[in-house]
């Protein structure tokens, strides 16, 4: 049975220590408050810490007190004030369904073939040679640990003059992969052109199929990328499919020597 707050409160209400007794009656006094009120804001005015707030929120069987505003906006769904509570949870709904999307779209996209191939380049090259530059570096230090966790010899870079210097000298039983959302970063690019000047095999983790990389690029393993940016005056969109898809090749990786 779905209880309604004031229920829950009548249910549960002789349960909670002092402080949490307070909050509540804070709470009912300032119901129509709560839509507009942030949980740091609610903390102020009631006098109760946040960690007081949540604590009280899940004895009540809520997740958390956004939750509880949800919850409460369902249950005053004429009243005007609780709209807003209406417009947080759809832009909320919005990001987690961009985020699923960029996942969901990467894995559709993906070609167990191309997987095996990349498995097969990683396992015979001599060494691994990661190129990033920008927020990818982190997944290329995450993917430079874990092949080394698997005793995969693995070296990064992310300064871009030593990435140019570097690129000219790898030997033909290495491997270079290349992680780049676009594509086109230059120092990458003119890395890629030097790989396959001296014939170096290079595999890319991309999000552009439009981009230099992935034209130089021996194999290529390319995400989707979601239109919507929420940081529109910043290049710094998501390097989720990246992640989607390193992840992939270490998790298939770790299987495939395991075994």
């Amino acid at each position: 049975m779905d209880f309604t707050f004031f229920e829950r409160v009548n249910q549960y209400f002789e349960t909670l220590s002092d402080s949490e007794k307070f909050l509540l009656r804070y709470i009912q006094e300032h119901l129509n408050d709560m839509p507009k009120i942030s949980i740091v804001r609610l903390s102020e005015n009631a006098n109760v810490s946040t960690a007081t707030i949540v604590r009280t929120m899940k004895k009540l069987g809520y997740e958390g007190f956004t939750s509880f505003k949800i919850r409460l906006k369902d249950e005053h769904r004429l009243a005007p004030e609780f709209s807003v509570v209406e417009k947080v949870d759809n832009k909320i709904k919005e990001a987690m369904l961009k985020n699923e999307q960029e996942v969901t779209k990467t894995i559709q996209m993906l070609d167990r073939g191309t997987i095996e191939d990349v498995l097969q380049k990683i396992i015979y090259s001599r060494k691994i040679v990661l190129f990033a530059r920008g927020f990818s570096e982190l997944i290329a230090k995450e993917m430079t640990v874990k092949f080394q966790l698997t005793g995969k010899y693995c070296e990064m870079h992310d300064d871009p003059n030593i990435i140019t210097t570097i690129s000219k000298r790898i030997d033909k039983k290495d491997l270079v992969i290349f992680i780049s959302l676009n594509g086109r970063t230059e120092e990458l690019v003119q890395a890629a052109k030097n790989c396959k000047a001296n014939g170096v095999s290079t595999i890319t983790l991309t999000a552009n199929r439009e981009s230099p990389l992935y034209t130089l690029s021996e194999l290529t393993l390319v995400g989707y990328k979601s239109k919507v940016s929420y940081f529109p005056d910043y290049e710094v969109r998501s390097r989720l499919p990246l992640q989607v898809m390193a992840r992939i090749i270490l998790d298939a990786y770790a299987i495939r020597t395991r075994s």
